[in-house]
């Protein structure tokens, strides 16, 4: 969704933000913007997830990666686990998912 095109119609000094999914920005367009210090960048998403030790990203001074937690506030793994339990009692009930994730859906979820 977001390539050179795009990142060629921000302005000097802005920084992009992805939480989404890797897939969503042309990583290797990315770099070459941050390269060349125009943008700075907020990954909480890269691919390959994580990056290997030395990857470049992990050493512009104006790329600032996390370990894939945003959203996380602590309290979304019960929220999470009850949901789970919910899926599988409706599955063994022979109902179907409140939930339903496709393989079409799993490069756009977070």
């Amino acid at each position: 969704m977001i390539g050179a095109a795009q990142l060629a119609l921000l302005p000097d000094g802005a920084t992009l933000v992805n939480t989404a999914r890797p897939a969503l920005v042309d990583q290797d367009a990315l770099l070459a913007e941050l390269t060349a210090g125009r943008l700075a960048a907020v990954l909480d998403v890269t691919e390959p997830d994580p990056l290997p030790v030395g990857h470049p990203l992990l050493t512009l001074p104006n790329a600032f990666v996390t370990p894939h937690v945003a959203g996380a506030m602590g309290n979304e793994l019960v929220r999470l686990s009850e949901l789970a339990v919910t899926e599988v009692e409706r599955f063994v009930a022979g109902e179907p998912p409140l939930h339903a994730v496709t393989a079409a859906d799993l490069d756009r979820i977070a």
